[in-house]
């Protein structure tokens, strides 16, 4: 079976269930789209590595794991979500150390999250893709308006509350300099949420 290479596209506040975000994977060489629902805690850990900005007083689970693998000359060479039962997608994470490889299961949101903070490149085998792949694109003589709406909903990297976005505007009467010191504040006291807030307001005012 071959292997298909996936990105990170974005992560959404899932509309049919609460609690949990959709994480959405992106075909390197296509079009389609790898959806997967995760949890809050998996949501904010792979978002954290994905902000370069925002970085925690402490480590989280999975930078923990990392200083630890380093320690300990662990390389994770690769994430392969390698099986589709029941809507549960199973993944294995591809170790190596002293040059020999090993094979460790784990759940596709830990194992992406390790991915992230190894630099180390995602795959699903294509039967997967081709099951559970979805296309954004719609059929032109359709609904215009659907095809928007799905973009809208699949490629927002809303990585925190989505149902709070109506809170933003809270931080336009603030100075930049204010916002400097209110995300630095938000990082101390692990309030990822609001830093990344904060931070969406900072990039919009130096853009």
């Amino acid at each position: 079976m071959s292997l298909v290479k996936l990105t990170i596209k974005g992560i959404s506040y899932s509309q049919t269930q609460n609690g949990a975000y959709a994480l959405i994977l992106n075909e390197v060489d296509g079009d389609r789209k790898l959806p997967i629902v995760i949890g809050a805690f998996e949501a904010q850990s792979i978002a954290i590595a994905l902000e370069k900005e925002i970085k925690p007083p402490r480590p989280l689970t999975h930078d923990l794991f990392r200083n630890f693998a380093d320690r300990f000359d662990i390389v994770v060479k690769q994430v392969i979500i390698h099986k589709l039962v029941d809507g549960v997608f199973y993944s294995s994470i591809i170790c190596e150390r002293d040059k020999i490889e090993e094979i460790i299961d784990a759940r596709t949101s830990d194992a992406i999250a390790l991915a992230l903070r190894f630099n180390a490149p995602i795959f699903t085998y294509k039967n997967i893709l081709d099951k559970a792949g979805i296309y954004l694109k719609v059929n032109p003589l359709e609904s215009e308006k659907t095809s928007h709406d799905m973009d809208d909903v699949l490629t927002t990297p809303e990585t925190f509350g989505l149902e709070e976005t109506n809170q933003s505007g809270q931080y336009t009467k603030h100075s930049l300099s204010e916002l400097h010191e209110m995300l630095e504040g938000a990082v101390r006291e692990e309030d990822y949420e609001k830093a990344a807030k904060i931070r969406d307001e900072i990039s919009k005012r130096e853009s």
